[in-house]
Formats: C-alpha cells, structure tokens, sequence
C-alpha cells in the first residue's frame, strides 16, 4: 500500500549526522564527511518496493549526470531484514551490483538516520546544498507503477538544476509516495 510523507523535515535543515554501515566493504560511513561541492543527494530506497523498481534502473544515469556538476549521490535503506530479507545488506551489495550503481548503497542499522531525514517511504529523495541544508524533498518524477506516465527524473533533476545556478529551491515540492520504511521494534534495537 502506498503511503505519502505527512511531516516532512523543513527546506533549510541542516543534514542529519549518522553512521551508515556500507555492506560492500563493511565500514562505517560517518555522513558527516561527507564533503560534496555542491550538494549531497540522499536517496532513500529499498530493494523490495514496487515504487523503488520501477525507477531504479534510472538512479545511477541520474546520478551520474550530475556527479560532474559537484553533487554526490549515496542510496540508504534501512528496512527490517527480518520483514523483507530482500532489504538486508548484503542483498544491497548485489542490488548495487546489477543497477551499476557508482554511488554507495548504505544501510541504516539503527534507522536513526533515517529518523532524523524524517523519511517515511521508499524512494524518498532528499538533496542538500553545498552547505548541507537540505534543498528538496520529494519524488524523482510524476510517474508511479501502472500510472503510464514516462520515468524522466525531472522533478529532482529541475531541483538539481536550480541548486547548480545557485536559484531558490522549486517553491512547488511533491511529497514523496511509495512503500512505506519498515521500522524494527523499539526493542530490537
């Protein structure tokens, strides 16, 4: 069932600090080394989701595009393994591997990180600016599975847009849709 992000975190946030395990080389990455001249694009995605499939062959052109401009993209899922074994980590690495993905694909153990973004689906797309505030929030485009409207990118690629002129973020922002993130229990954690 699809669910759409009712509190999302504020244009101007400060990017979250977190540490996100990356399962291809099993080290930490501190987000807060993170050094992107021009901005940081932190997408939120699973291997599961039907509204991640039907995008993600279309995230590593995406990124690739832009990764010449100064913006450096990374993947973060941070579902419960023990709900969607398809989402643990080591399942990334592969998924990585066959999208070709040239950005990391981490995972959220704590989902703290995933808290702080306030996110709540997958994709969810959260772009931050040189100085690490965040610039958008929201989808890759208008399409959806079964909507029939072409996959293009373009609504967070006329975000990066703006971001590389040095514009104001796109005044109209749609709220990301998809699966929603699939949190552990207080207690397993």
């Amino acid at each position: 069932m699809p669910t759409e992000q009712q509190k999302p975190l504020a244009l101007g946030s400060p990017l979250p600090g977190g540490r996100l395990l990356d399962p291809a080389s099993g080290a930490l990455i501190d987000v807060a080394t993170l050094a992107p001249s021009a901005g940081l694009l932190v997408m939120v995605i699973c291997n599961h989701c039907p509204y991640v499939k039907h995008i993600r062959s279309h995230l590593a052109p995406f990124a690739a595009r832009y990764a010449p401009s100064g913006i450096q993209a990374l993947a973060v899922s941070g579902n419960d393994p023990d709900v969607y074994p398809e989402d643990a980590p080591d399942a990334l690495v592969r998924e990585a591997r066959v999208l070709g993905f040239g950005f990391p694909y981490l995972y959220d153990e704590t989902q703290d990180f995933l808290r702080s973004l306030h996110a709540a689906c997958t994709p969810e797309l959260f772009l931050f600016d040189g100085e690490r505030k965040l610039f958008y929030c929201g989808r890759f485009d208008g399409s959806s599975p079964g909507n029939r409207i072409p996959v293009t990118g373009d609504m967070l690629g006329a975000a990066c847009d703006r971001l590389l002129r040095g514009e104001n973020p796109p005044s109209r922002q749609l709220p990301a849709i998809g699966c929603s993130i699939k949190w552990r229990s207080v207690t397993s954690h």
